[in-house]
């Protein structure tokens, strides 16, 4: 199949954008690409990630990339690259004069490969950004980088995470962030720097004038670390995004973190989620929000936050006039918190999105923040996913759709409402004029609930988008659904993967394709469509010509599937984006569809496998 897709690439002048993840393209396979490379001269971006290109495939991908003038994107990363391969990519990119992204993460190099891609960074002129993390450079690797680094004066993005740098490799690196003045994002996130390399980047922040953004996430750094980061932030004045999820930082360092915050005016993101903060420590953080008058987005998921602590928190928010997303997602504030939260969004009026997921709470608790959504005028994002609303929570939620003029995206996934809750929601928006994205996937919809849904939709004039994946919808909510898209006139996505649709569903679906001329968007992955259904979508594709991406993967198509689809994309002029990954199609409906990509003069993006 790869040798196919590539002698398409020959032909084909519109497409621009090619993933083609695990389908074993190795040695001669690997060849055939690359050669297509040399020729082709409108493809931007090419994925072929997760193969195995073997050290032939790998240096005729790196000799292509010294001929071919219009890549700006490569992605070759879970391919087992060894430092050769990684050495045969350095010296293409000393050559290459387009390629501005280059992803090989997720191989096989150590310090030699890290310091050939090293060596290539001192004299390429164009790359901007690189993505090595998830292979095996300690600290004698990490130095090269940063010598790179010194040198180097077109890399703004730099994404080394998830290696084994150590505190060693992290002072190499933060002595490079003194002196580079391009720099813009850093990720040095699962590198077990600890607080000594916490250190050393904090010392580098007071110095550096050009960085915004600095992920040091699980990296073992405790209150220690995160007082010398505190520090920092005290003095560095262009900093605007800070990571520090997933490490060891208890209430001193998040007290720390607040007394910076009072001071700091240019930081606008701070993540300190999944590490060990409790009511005190939010309580430190409240307090800073008072003062503090930059910060956007905190993100306090995942630690032991309780009632005490969210109190605080929404006490602030009554106050504080410039966070617009809060965080504070499984945590432990119960229904009290979340009553104290909804107080809050009575008086707040610059929190646009805010999250309670996860914190099983229940109707009460659900009942006091659909009140105080009837009030609120500025929040436009709500994420209660994974609580217990129970019908009698989802009502309260449905009535103040009613009345709510402001909510633009909705999230109660997960929540176990059933075909009531869905029911009761369908209700209210056939009344709703502002909402436009809707997510009630995971929610043991069944049939009942699709047909409710599907009604409101005949009506409802604002919504945009809805997720209703992971459900247990059958053709008979399917048809439904068809049936309301035939009339609807305004929903341009909807997602309704992972359900049962089969064939039947598959059909009409299709057969709304036919009619529909809004739509833009559709995922039915994972349905258990085959044949039939794949020839009954291709057909609506013929005709259709709306639709801008289509997500049929994990279903059971064959190559007659995957035939009657390459002949829909011979004729359909529309279509950007298309996914059929993880199929029952072997090389021969690939085949098929690499020759319609010879005729088709839109499909700007495509995965299969």
């Amino acid at each position: 199949m790869a040798e196919a897709m590539a002698e398409a690439l020959k032909i084909n002048s519109t497409l621009t954008s090619l993933r083609f993840p695990g389908n074993n393209v190795s040695g001669e396979r690997g060849k055939a690409v690359a050669e297509s490379l040399k020729i082709n001269s409108t493809l931007t971006s090419l994925d072929i990630g997760y193969n195995d290109l073997s050290d032939e495939g790998a240096k005729a991908v790196a000799e292509a990339l010294k001929i071919n003038s219009t890549l700006t994107s490569l992605a070759i990363q879970y391919n087992h690259l060894s430092d050769e391969r990684a050495k045969a990519v350095a010296e293409a990119l000393k050559i290459n004069s387009t390629l501005t992204s280059l992803d090989i993460g997720y191989n096989n190099l150590s310090d030699e490969g890290a310091k050939a891609i090293a060596e290539a960074l001192k004299i390429n002129s164009t790359l901007e950004s690189i993505n090595i993390q998830e292979n095996n450079i300690s600290g004698d690797g990490a130095i090269a980088v940063a010598e790179g680094l010194r040198v180097n004066s077109t890399l703004t993005s730099i994404h080394i995470g998830s290696n084994v740098l150590s505190h060693e490799g992290a002072k190499a690196m933060a002595e490079a962030l003194r002196i580079n003045s391009k720099l813009r994002n850093f990720d040095i996130r699962t590198n077990q720097i600890s607080d000594e390399g916490a250190q050393a980047m904090a010392e580098a922040l007071k110095r550096n004038s050009t960085l915004t953004s600095l992920s040091v996430r699980a990296n073992r750094i405790s209150d220690e670390g995160a007082k010398a980061m505190a520090e920092a932030l005290r003095i560095n004045s262009t900093l605007t995004s800070l990571d520090m999820e997933s490490n060891r930082i208890s209430d001193e360092g998040s007290k720390a973190m607040a007394e910076a915050l009072k001071i700091n005016s240019t930081l606008t993101s701070l993540d300190i989620s999944y590490n060990q903060i409790s009511d005190e420590g939010a309580k430190a953080m409240a307090e800073a929000l008072k003062i503090n008058s930059t910060l956007t987005s905190l993100d306090i998921r995942y630690n032991n936050i309780c009632v005490e602590g969210a109190k605080a928190l929404a006490k602030t928010l009554k106050i504080n006039s410039t966070l617009t997303s809060l965080h504070i997602t499984y945590n432990e504030i119960s229904d009290e918190g979340a009553k104290a939260m909804a107080e809050a969004l009575t008086i707040n009026s610059t929190l646009t999105s805010l999250s309670f997921r996860g914190y099983d709470i229940s109707h009460s608790g659900v009942k006091a923040i659909a009140e105080a959504l009837k009030i609120n005028s500025t929040l436009t994002t709500l994420d209660i996913e994974y609580n217990k609303l129970s019908a009698e929570g989802t009502k309260a939620v449905a009535e103040a759709l009613e009345i709510n003029s402001t909510l633009a995206s909705l999230s109660v996934r997960g929540n176990d409402m059933s075909d009531e809750g869905a029911k009761v929601l369908a209700e209210a928006l056939k009344i709703n004029r502002t909402l436009t994205s809707l997510d009630i996937s995971y929610n043991q919809i069944s049939d009942e609930g699709a047909k409710a849904m599907a009604e409101a939709l005949t009506i409802n004039s604002a919504l945009t988008s809805i997720h209703i994946g992971t459900n247990l919808i059958s053709h008979e909510g399917a048809k439904a659904i068809a049936e309301a898209l035939k009339i609807n006139s305004t929903l341009t996505s909807l997602e309704i993967g992972y359900n049962n649709l089969s064939d039947e569903g598959a059909k009409a679906i299709a057969e709304a394709l036919k009619i529909n001329s809004t739509l833009a968007s559709i995922n039915i992955e994972a349905n258990r469509i085959s044949v039939d259904g794949a020839i009954a979508v291709a057909e609506g594709l013929r005709i259709n010509s709306t639709l801008t991406s289509l997500h049929i993967g994990s279903n059971e198509i064959s190559d007659e599937g995957a035939k009657a689809m390459a002949e829909a994309l011979k004729i359909n002029r529309t279509l950007a984006n298309f996914n059929m990954q993880a199929n029952s199609t072997s090389d021969e409906g690939v085949k098929a569809v690499a020759e319609a990509l010879k005729m088709n003069a839109t499909l700007t993006s495509m995965t299969i496998s």
